[in-house]
Formats: structure tokens, sequence, C-alpha cells
């Protein structure tokens, strides 16, 4: 017999996590939202009171998500806001015991608004190092070009990356919306990134369809799938990515909040389990979609009818898919197995 769900909840708490697809700037909590706009104030629409917050992230549609989503990223115009917000996301993944994280993180947003490269990449490096300092968690950068800034922001990307090259950079990726943003004009910057010893993790098959994922694998060379869920409308995509480990980065509310899908209920994360595709689970954006890790872990646990080992699973699956080394890796695995053991 499955757990009750208030034991299914207490172990998904319990148990050491990796992170793997999680914005930088979406991951600020409401406190430090209204922390970064006080600092602003009169120049932002964004409420400083955290308490009215979760109106203004209500969101109509995919554009105005992108759009909520820009008026945040522009309070991030210092140093300072950088270190300060990228130290609270850390503490706030360790808090739902996230040891591992692979941050997606927009240095292009920041940079034209006047924080020099460098100076971004110290101010995330220092809060890194604070973070494993102070709270056990393990940061990692995935440097983000965003799409609808076109060739311009993958250049000034790419170039940041491979200049600046923070100690925690492991990959790079795409995102921003998918509509009219084809994925093979960025094959260039993803193929000198990849040479470079970057790993691949664009966004595709969010709000498009299968198309977008078989041109993320053809031309980018993904390694992992940012959202992927578009895949369940093709089975040969999806006997693809099953045969080949190509994992989807599932975010399940943020799907649901963005209008990706109607409703939960509609998600097809079971579909593509069935089909034998490689699954992670994330949150994304989580304090614009009212949300947690541990949370997006309760909901793939419904979706997916799991019991305590089938969560277990799942929570093993986002380590496996990690760019963390082996060693780290296995000691995760380990920290895991033992909670699970218990």
């Amino acid at each position: 017999m499955a757990p009750q769900t208030s034991d299914l909840t207490d172990l998904i708490a319990a148990l050491p996590k990796a992170e793997l697809h999680v914005h930088h700037v979406g991951s600020a909590s409401p406190e430090t939202v209204g922390r970064l706009a006080a600092r602003h104030e009169g120049s932002t629409p964004v409420p400083t009171d955290p308490a009215r917050l979760a109106d203004y992230f209500t969101f109509t549609d995919f554009a105005h998500f992108i759009e909520v989503y820009l008026s945040v990223v522009d309070l991030i115009r210092t140093p300072d806001d950088v270190a300060t917000l990228t130290y609270d996301i850390g503490a706030d993944l360790a808090r739902q015991n996230v040891r591992y994280a692979e941050l997606t993180v927009t240095p292009y947003t920041s940079v034209i608004r006047g924080i020099a490269p460098e100076a971004f990449c110290e101010a995330i490096e220092d809060a890194r190092h604070r973070v494993a300092r102070d709270h056990g968690t393990e940061l990692r950068w995935i440097f983000d070009v965003p799409g609808e800034s076109g060739v311009p922001a993958a250049d000034a990307t790419l170039e940041i990356a491979l200049a600046q090259r923070p100690d925690g950079l492991v990959g790079f990726g795409l995102g921003g919306p998918e509509v009219g943003v084809p994925r093979p004009q960025f094959a260039p910057h993803f193929a000198a990134a990849r040479a470079a010893g970057l790993r691949s993790v664009p966004h595709a098959g969010e709000t498009t369809g299968p198309q977008t994922i078989w041109d993320a694998l053809e031309h980018l060379g993904a390694e992992r799938i940012g959202h992927g869920i578009a895949a369940a409308q093709d089975p040969a995509l999806m006997a693809h990515l099953a045969e080949r480990q190509i994992a989807l980065e599932v975010c399940p509310t943020s799907n649901v909040c963005t209008g990706a899908v109607p409703s939960l209920a509609d998600h097809p994360l079971p579909q593509l389990v069935a089909a034998g595709v490689p699954v992670t689970i994330s949150s994304d954006d989580p304090p614009m979609f009212s949300t947690t890790l541990l949370q997006e872990y309760a909901v793939a646990a419904d979706l997916l009818r799991l019991d305590a080992d089938g969560v277990v699973d799942l929570v093993r699956q986002s380590v496996r898919f990690s760019f963390a080394g082996d060693a780290a890796k296995a000691a995760l695995l380990a920290e895991i197995d033992a909670v699970a053991a218990r």
C-alpha cells in the first residue's frame, strides 16, 4: 500500500535533492523582490510589499509572464543586487534540502543594464561560495541566452561565458519565448560552447510543438531539454529521447501557470514516463508560481501515483542527470539512500 500523503510529504522534505531547472531571477522570494523593489522605488512597477506580489504574479498567458519576469529582472541593477539575489536563492534551496542546484542565469539582461561582466560573475561566485559555506548547498550556473533578444544576445552570452568562465559554470542554455525564435539560428553559439566543455541545455517544447525539440537536439546538441513536454505529441520523439536517455526537465505547476497546459490533470508527465522518457522534476520560477521544489515533487507523485520507492527513484533521477562530477553524484546518491533507508 502506498504511504499516506503526509508520509510522502515528510519523505520529500527529508530527502537530499538536486534542482536542475530553476531560474536565477525567477527564484527571488517575495521578501527579496520586495527588498530590491524598495531599493529602486519610483522606477519600477513591482510592488515593494511582498503580500501584493501574489496578485502581481498572476499571469494571463506566457507573454504576460515574460513581461512580469522582465520587470523583476529590471530590479537587478548593481553587483550588490546580484549578490543579494543569489545568496537568498541558495538559502531558500537549502531550506528544502537541496544539496546541489544548477541555476539558469541570464547575464545578458544584467550586463545591458550596466553591470560589467566581470562584476556580475564575481557577484554570483561570491554568493556561491558563501552559500556552500553557510548552508552546504552547491550552486552551479547554466548561462542562458534570452531568445527574444536574438543573435546579439547569444553573441554576448557566449563571450561572457568564455571570457569570464566562472568556476561554477557548467552549461549553456536558451530560454524565453519559443514562438518566433527558431533554434537553428543559435547553432554556432552552442557549438562553440560545447567545444569549450559546456553542456547544452536549451529550453524547447514548452509552448511550441515537438519540432522545436527536434531542432534543439539536431542543431544545438541538447543533452537535456528544458521543459520538453510537447514531446508527448510525437511518439517517434519520445522513443528517441528514451533510447538516447535525454532527460526532460519537467516543471508541472509552471506549465499550468503560463498556460502551456490547461490544468495539472491534463499534464503529459504520465504519458512521457510511460513511454520511457527520462524526466527530472523542477520548479522553474517557484515564487512567481506560488510553488516550491517540494510541492513539485508532491504534484509529480500524485500525477504518477508514486509510492515512497517511486519518489526516491524520481529524486535520484535528478542527481543522475545533473552535471555534477561522478564523486559528487555518488556522495549525494548515498545520502539519498541513507535517508530512504530510515
